[in-house]
């Protein structure tokens, strides 16, 4: 791969591009790390997606459809997360569950790679209940349960844990079954090397151990409870809970089950807030001890009419997973490759280049032009279906909640003046970091030091994002 020219070139492959018998009928959807495309399988006459390794920030496409890198400085940050990008390929290669997403074969082309999963019709819990929020049912909620528990189960049976999950990453089908989609291992591995957290972990869904640089040990099944713990939390609610390293300075977290909500259990309530525990091992630490738990405290809770049970099978009876020896790696036909500098080489990236790397990347403060930061993780590779609303009688627009900002820096009383799209901004102190308030909307972040020099960055706030976490690097890195 070979250093990229300033012309601009469409970064989608056409439609009409072949892989052999895979053909490109539409883009689905284009994120900072990979493009999703529908594609039509001409062997077995079904509709298939291919998701593309594709991370925008630092390479582009070439009028021969091969993938540049923007600089030769980037070329090891690309190589970690096309490793990335081919290992989850390979992870979720190995299992046929009806509940995981299904990848049925992958291949390297173009300087990229490219991964053939199932076409999902329907459409994500983000999709469904957060855009126009509707608290989500306790009926609901308990129907969905057993079939992510049992593909969570597969997963951790065989040693891998998801670490993504959150409202954008489950999809509902139009059967009402859900699909536990991609780990985004790509743009996480990216994030752990640029150091950029808030990129790397959703905030109020990552637990306080995904902070923890350099602690994978003590990730575990409890992690992935945490996350599922907060998506349940946000359909209820309509907002994720406080983000765990803040709850582990000061904890805001308010308990559902001490909450006035009608129409939930309090078992159900109480078995959210355990999984929600700051501290790991409070939490369940399976998923077989998960679902005792809530079996156990439906059974406590005394109530007028009797609490439905979470309808779960037992340990030995959940939907087994079809663990298949590996993924089709055979590559379809292309245009004959061009000789240019391999993309593709082995083992890890050395220590010494991570400086370098998170220089790069933005966080050098002489940096004239700092890089964009891309939008967090590939898009799903599903099918995104439009639900109609059904007419409403007209009511006063719900109050925008602002996101709560928290800037964390080495000292942060050095950080003498936090400037939005150019204008300063008043901040509070709070816990050794500076907090404010922002309303959904892009945003470019400008932090003044009082020894001198500036960082910026740039911010997107969703609707519905809680809180945010945002580490401010040391002058010299």
């Amino acid at each position: 791969m070979s250093e990229a020219s300033n012309k601009k070139s469409s970064q989608a492959l056409p439609v009409g591009y072949r892989f052999n018998e895979y053909e490109i009928q539409q883009v689905i959807g284009e994120g900072g790390f990979g493009i999703v495309y529908r594609a039509w399988d001409s062997e077995l006459d079904r509709t298939v997606a291919i998701k593309e390794f594709m991370p925008a920030s630092i390479a582009l496409r070439d009028e021969n459809h091969h993938l540049l890198l923007r600089s030769e400085r980037f070329l090891r940050l690309y190589q970690a997360g096309l490793n990335s990008f081919m290992q989850e390929a390979k992870t979720l290669g190995r299992f046929n569950h009806p509940h995981l997403l299904h990848v049925l074969r992958f291949w390297q082309a173009n300087d990229t790679a490219y991964m053939v999963t199932l076409y999902y019709q329907g459409e994500t819990l983000k999709s469904r209940y957060l855009r126009d929020f509707t608290p989500c049912g306790e009926t609901v909620i308990r129907d969905m349960l057993p079939p992510l528990l049992s593909a969570l189960k597969t997963l951790h049976d065989h040693d891998y844990l998801h670490r993504d999950i959150a409202p954008d990453n489950i999809l509902i089908q139009q059967d009402g079954s859900p699909v536990l989609l991609d780990f985004g291992s790509a743009c996480k591995t990216i994030g752990h090397l640029t150091d950029k957290t808030e990129i790397m972990l959703k905030p109020g869904y990552a637990p306080i151990e995904q902070y923890s640089e350099g602690r994978d040990g003590d990730q575990g099944p409890w992690t992935d409870i945490y996350a599922l713990g907060a998506v349940l939390h946000t359909l209820i609610c309509g907002e994720a809970p406080p983000v765990s390293v803040v709850r582990s300075l000061s904890d805001s977290y308010q308990p559902l089950a001490e909450r006035e909500l009608s129409g939930y259990s309090r078992g159900l309530l109480r078995t959210i807030d355990q999984m929600l525990a700051c501290e790991p091992e409070q939490r369940p630490q399976s998923i077989v001890a998960l679902r005792d738990l809530l079996v156990e405290n439906d059974r406590e809770v005394q109530c007028d009419a009797p609490e439905p049970e979470l309808t779960i099978a037992r340990e030995e009876t959940l939907l087994p997973a079809l663990v298949v020896p590996e993924v089709a790696q055979s590559e379809p036909a292309v245009a004959p490759p061009r000789k240019r500098r391999p993309l593709w080489i082995g083992g890890g990236i050395a220590a010494a280049g991570l400086v370098t790397l998170l220089a790069v990347l933005g966080f050098n403060r002489h940096s004239p032009q700092p890089v964009a930061v891309a939008p967090t993780k590939p898009p799903v590779a599903v099918a995104e279906q439009k639900v109609t609303p059904s007419p409403k009688a007209t009511v006063a627009p719900a109050p925008v909640t602002p996101a709560q900002i928290y800037l964390r820096a080495a000292d942060a009383t050095q950080l003498t003046q936090i400037e939005i799209n150019g204008k300063p901004q008043s901040t509070e102190d709070q816990d050794g970091m500076k907090r404010l308030s922002l309303v959904p909307g892009d945003y470019q972040l400008q932090v003044t030091r009082k020894e001198g020099g500036s960082w910026q960055h740039k911010l997107h706030i969703d609707e519905g994002s809680g809180t945010w976490l945002v580490n401010v690097p040391s002058p010299e890195s």
